[in-house]
């Protein structure tokens, strides 16, 4: 069992991610599920429908997009329609039986929503009106369920609140409670750099191994989005997952490369 975590930001070839995924699935009949982003399209279709992206920083200083109740709307099209069809169509054209979910669907990612603290001209402001959560359970027996009688599980976020309420949720750290949930021996997380670089300007800089062990001590190289990463690595990790792979999206045979070896291995 393999969780495989896709980014949406731009540059990612989905062609070859996907053309990878469905000769492991068919050749080497390997189990996978599989969770996607859509940052960068998200970002293009809100800018064009007059709401463009807005990013806010938390107090402990991580960096996620502002979801009111409006944004989540154009959340939901782009992520669970657009982007998640558009993959469930290319799965199904190349023979594999992908089925599309968002974590609402089923119950299968619901947490807790979050007031969200950030700092606003050096001064702490509370959001009250975003939506905003982390995730804390997933309906393994769904995904259960849809793997033994042989469909491929597609997931999107949002997920859904105790409250019944869609929620925003970081894709890397739904990645890695599914992942821990499902007992997977491991996770890959693709996006558009080749893993995690001691310089962010410099992909000659990768870091090809990390001892499970020392993995707090390369937070430090983790910038922006890859911060959430390398924290979804490090909960995946606690939880019994046996290794995390950071991976490069854009290149041929992504999937095989990284479970090779190439990028940055969290063990």
């Amino acid at each position: 069992m393999i969780v495989i975590k896709v980014g949406g930001a731009l540059g990612i070839n989905y062609d070859l991610f996907l053309q990878d995924l469905a000769g492991l699935v068919k050749n080497k009949n390997q189990e996978i599920v599989l969770v996607h982003g859509g940052s960068g399209e998200l970002n293009e279709i809100s800018t064009k429908l007059g709401k463009p992206p807005k990013m806010v920083t938390s107090a402990s200083g991580h960096v996620s997009r502002r979801t009111d109740k409006e944004t989540l709307e154009i959340f939901n099209m782009v992520l669970c329609g657009k982007m998640n069809k558009m993959i469930v169509e290319k799965l199904q054209q190349l023979g594999v039986n992908a089925i599309g979910l968002s974590g609402i669907d089923g119950r299968l990612l619901v947490g807790k929503r979050k007031n969200i603290i950030i700092v606003e001209d050096g001064k702490k402001k509370i959001i009250r009106d975003d939506y905003t959560g982390k995730i804390e359970e997933v309906n393994v027996d769904l995904i259960r369920l849809l793997l033994g009688n042989g469909f491929m599980p597609v997931i999107t976020p949002p997920g859904l609140s105790y409250e019944n309420e869609a929620i925003n949720v970081d894709g890397d750290r739904a990645a890695a409670i599914i992942a821990s949930s499902l007992k997977a021996e491991a996770l890959v997380i693709l996006s558009n750099i080749p893993g995690l670089l001691k310089d962010v300007d410099d992909e000659s800089s990768l870091i090809k191994e990390i001892n499970k062990e020392e993995i707090d001590d390369y937070m430090q190289f983790a910038k922006k989005r890859m911060k959430k990463k390398v924290m979804g690595a490090t909960e995946a990790l606690n939880q019994g997952v046996q290794k995390v792979i950071f991976g490069d999206a854009r290149i041929e045979n992504p999937i095989t490369k990284a479970l090779e070896g190439q990028g940055t291995v969290i063990q």
